[in-house]
């Protein structure tokens, strides 16, 4: 019953911004983590940031400074406001809901040079 829906992905170009969203359904969202991991074809899924229920964050080295994860749990939703993207930034995003141990479906997120 638990679903995550993310949106926001697509094209752009190296130095612009895209918003990442993740609705969610199925779990009492004001109780969890959650979290944004990303994966590129043929490499491992990594951490990008967390946000706790009280809304302390963390982020991996290579985005910090650039990206911001916040979340409005009146709307069951945590984003992704991805600044300053570099090419290496392509992906997959993936929403997970870290005590339900579940995974969104992912959106593409394509940075050109």
């Amino acid at each position: 019953q638990v679903q995550l829906v993310e949106s926001g992905g697509g094209l752009v170009q190296a130095g612009g911004s895209l918003r990442l969203s993740c609705a969610a359904s199925g779990i009492i969202f004001g109780l969890n983590t959650m979290a944004w991991y990303r994966q590129a074809p043929g490499k491992q899924r990594e951490l990008v940031a967390s946000i706790t229920s009280s809304r302390s964050t963390n982020y991996a080295d290579s985005v910090k400074g650039r990206f911001t994860i916040s979340r409005d749990n009146a709307k069951n939703t945590v984003y992704l406001q991805m600044n300053s993207l570099k090419p290496e930034d392509t992906a997959v995003y993936i929403c997970y809901a870290i005590s339900q141990n579940y995974w969104g479906q992912g959106t593409q997120v394509t940075v050109s040079s």
